[in-house]
């Protein structure tokens, strides 16, 4: 297994992500493209200290972007990662 520092790459703040938070007790990370839901699951408990009921994964492709000129360019895709932790368990964001 990778160490877990490098399975979670960073938090998604949005507003959705936000109400998920308050709402249902999700988080939503950025993670390794080659993780899997295992994975996920040990490093988050790993490097919070918290109780991991679910978690949920899917893939972001990359969106077509205009240069300054008529040329395309593509933003990067990546993996997300929504964890469901238990009632009662909560993540600092700092």
């Amino acid at each position: 297994m990778k160490p877990a520092e490098t399975i979670i790459r960073t938090f998604i703040l949005s507003e959705k992500s936000t109400r998920g938070i308050e709402t249902a007790n999700q988080y939503g990370f950025k993670v390794d493209p080659a993780a899997n839901k295992r994975e996920i699951k040990k490093a988050v408990e790993e490097l919070f200290k918290v109780h991991v009921v679910k978690v949920n994964t899917l893939h972001r492709k990359g969106k077509q972007k205009r240069q300054r000129t008529q040329k395309y360019g593509w933003t990067t895709g990546y993996k997300k990662a929504i964890v469901t932790l238990q009632a009662g368990n909560k993540i600092e964001l700092v």
